[in-house]
């Protein structure tokens, strides 16, 4: 299968979705299966994971729904209140959704920036251990050393790095993110997603040339054995559309073996989140 391993669904409205400023006024709607379904039909992509945009419980309900309802979603990656000493029971609602496969918390919109080692967090990770689900890493390129530090703590957890750890591409920076990502890969209980890249370069004026270096370091960090595709629509939409997304994708890893492209483009996140 050909997985798309990160999106987003919502029912648009401006209390909970505030962060869509007037640039990104394209996206300030509904996106819903139907939206979704004639794009990956257009990119030739078989399922997808869906990702929680908002952190409120009914998130994950919204979500499990509609993986319900449509056959092509594989998999959910939601969000319950991981430093709430009694996330146990939170979780306990989902035990018996197959589809939800793992959890993410909105790491890089926290005031502290030493938030993913609060202790409370901490336990709440281990409780996603105990479900054996995975933990994703929505994280700004400052967050990688906390990362490291965090990651060590629970060597017994997948996790799965979205939006390759969002280096400063608009800048042209590779450093420090390209020493640190490479530092992280070498746990190899982390995999990444090649996703999020055009919405951290330039909305209207990125090349592919300037993303190179990037998808490079990814490709060299982690191989393809750890590396999936990702879209992050809608919200690439402000930057790149669907189709051309995916392709960049396949063109970029078409010089691999032929099973080092099926890794990136769908085996690997069949293998993380168990699809």
């Amino acid at each position: 299968m050909k997985i798309d391993s990160h999106h987003h669904f919502w029912n648009y409205n401006k209390e909970d979705y505030g962060w869509m400023n007037d640039e990104m006024s394209r996206i300030r709607r509904n996106f819903l299966p139907p939206d979704l379904k004639a794009e990956i039909d257009q990119a030739g992509i078989d399922g997808v994971v869906s990702v929680q945009a908002r952190q409120v419980i009914d998130e994950t309900r919204f979500l499990l729904g509609l993986a319900d309802e449509n056959e092509f979603i594989k998999g959910v990656v939601g969000w319950v209140p991981l430093i709430d000493p009694e996330v146990r029971d939170a979780m306990a609602e989902f035990a018996g959704a197959s589809k939800l496969k793992g959890y993410r918390h909105v790491l890089h919109d926290e005031e502290d920036d030493r938030y993913i080692l609060r202790a409370d967090f901490n336990l709440g990770i281990k409780a996603v251990t105990e479900a054996k689900l995975v933990y994703d890493i929505l994280i700004f390129e400052k967050h990688l050393p906390q990362t490291l530090q965090f990651v060590d703590r629970h060597p017994n957890q997948i996790f799965v790095v979205d939006h390759i750890a969002k280096p400063r591409i608009r800048d042209g920076y590779l450093s420090p993110w390209q020493s640190l990502l490479n530092e992280l890969a070498h746990r190899e209980n982390v995999y990444c997603k090649i996703s999020g890249m055009a919405t951290e370069a330039d909305w209207k004026n990125w090349t592919e040339a300037e993303l190179k270096p990037y998808l490079d370091t990814v490709i060299e960090a982690f191989g393809p054995s750890r590396l999936m595709f990702g879209s992050d629509w809608p919200v690439c939409l402000v930057a790149v559309e669907y189709v051309r997304w995916q392709r960049i994708v396949s063109e970029f890893v078409s010089s691999l073996t032929a099973s080092e492209q099926a890794r990136i483009l769908g085996d690997t996140a069949v293998e993380a989140y168990k699809l």
